[in-house]
């Protein structure tokens, strides 16, 4: 039950960050290329810990 809700967590956050850059690009904006550096390592970072690498 815990690595669920832990799964369940880390795929909300994923998915709150893409909705959030996804809302940038439809407005209009281009997004920040920290904001883009940041979302790739978060997505790396968690792939490296669940690959166990």
């Amino acid at each position: 039950m815990l690595l669920h809700a832990v799964m369940q967590l880390l795929a909300t956050t994923f998915a709150d960050r893409k909705q959030g850059l996804e809302d940038q690009w439809h407005r209009g904006e281009e997004a920040a290329t920290e904001d883009l550096r940041r979302a790739l390592r978060q997505y790396r970072f968690f792939f490296d810990r669940l690959l166990g690498t």
